[in-house]
């Protein structure tokens, strides 16, 4: 497992996907509108996972922004044993 996910990796994960600097990502974007589509969001969120994340494709989709991505995330406990996840 890679080290926790931090905010700024987060907007670095993003912002390479979205063809940005990572600080030119609108938190307050919507995911889709800002041209993720399901194949990069997946890819984001298997990234995500060797993290520790814990978060589903569908927990994303009902987001309407990162900022909302980035609560899920965060709210992952940390250091916690998922060995059985």
């Amino acid at each position: 497992m890679s080290a926790p996910l931090t905010l700024e990796g987060f907007r670095a994960d993003l912002a390479e996907f979205l063809y940005q600097q990572p600080d030119e990502v609108d938190l307050e974007e919507n995911p889709i509108d800002a041209g993720l589509d399901s194949l990069r969001i997946v890819t984001l969120l298997e990234r995500w996972r060797e993290t520790g994340a814990q978060v589903t494709f569908v927990e994303l989709a009902e987001c309407t922004s990162f900022a909302q991505w980035w609560q899920l995330l965060s709210a992952q406990p940390r250091g916690a044993d998922h060995a059985d996840a």
